[in-house]
């Protein structure tokens, strides 16, 4: 019975999350357009399927990710392996972000764009190897990010001193950078932060910070995320320099 309530819990939360943005869009078609819905019957299945989609992702996030992501956490500070811990960091942000849908999207829009600008050849080949390229260079970079992140955590560095610094090698490294591929960067830095990637690494930061004598999960344990909207876009600039 409890499952239940809590997935029925879990499904009014997700309706009610989504209800400001149906309201905008229905005020603006029929009050400001002043045109009627069309296929309202598609649409409203639609809703029905986002909001079932929703319910069951966040739930599967409570149940699933965040749990692994502190245990693993523990397990990790409990061996006292920082070298482990780092391995595993790094694989994380690079491999929830090289499977990322919006990576993939921007990646291939990209490789279209570097095409029809004559920067890369115009054939499948080139244009393959450009996205691919592109997004090997993003999840390594996120993968850095997380690195870095989880270092800080054991180190018990201030966050805002690395991210001042970070943000300024992003604006010395935009004044060089081809201005081709700076826009490229800045939406690398936003596709990065994907939903698998953000429940993982977040449990990760708080059940490491917790794990830690001394330090504080509110102050310790988030900010991750920051770093891996932070990287790419000095690793992708890079990446243009180079290519």
């Amino acid at each position: 019975m409890k499952p239940f309530r809590a997935i029925v819990s879990s499904l009014l939360d997700s309706l009610r999350d989504l209800l400001p943005i149906i309201l905008v869009i229905g005020f603006f078609q029929l009050a400001v357009l002043q045109q009627p819905i069309p296929n309202f019957g598609e649409i409203a299945i639609g809703i029905v399927f986002v909001v079932i989609g929703l319910t069951l992702f966040v739930h599967g996030l409570n149940m699933g990710l965040f749990p692994i992501g502190e245990t693993m956490a523990y397990s990790f500070a409990s061996k006292g392996s920082i070298f482990w811990l780092l391995v595993f960091a790094f694989a994380l942000g690079f491999g929830t972000t090289v499977a990322e849908p919006a990576l993939i999207a921007v990646a291939d829009e990209a490789a279209k764009v570097a095409a029809s600008g004559n920067m890369i050849e115009d054939d499948e080949k080139a244009r393959a190897s450009y996205a691919f390229g592109l997004r090997i260079t993003v999840a390594v970079s996120v993968g850095f990010a997380i690195l870095i992140g989880v270092f800080r955590i054991i180190k018990g560095w201030p966050i805002q001193y690395l991210i001042i610094v970070g943000y300024i090698g992003v604006v010395i490294m935009t004044i060089f950078a081809p201005q081709e591929i700076i826009g490229i960067a800045y939406d690398s830095g936003g596709v990065t932060t994907s939903t698998i990637t953000v429940p993982l690494v977040t449990a990760l930061g708080v059940g490491l910070a917790s794990s830690i004598k001394g330090r504080n999960p509110m102050t310790d344990g988030f900010g991750l995320i920051a770093f891996a909207s932070l990287t790419p876009m000095i690793f992708v600039m890079g990446y243009g320099m180079v290519v």
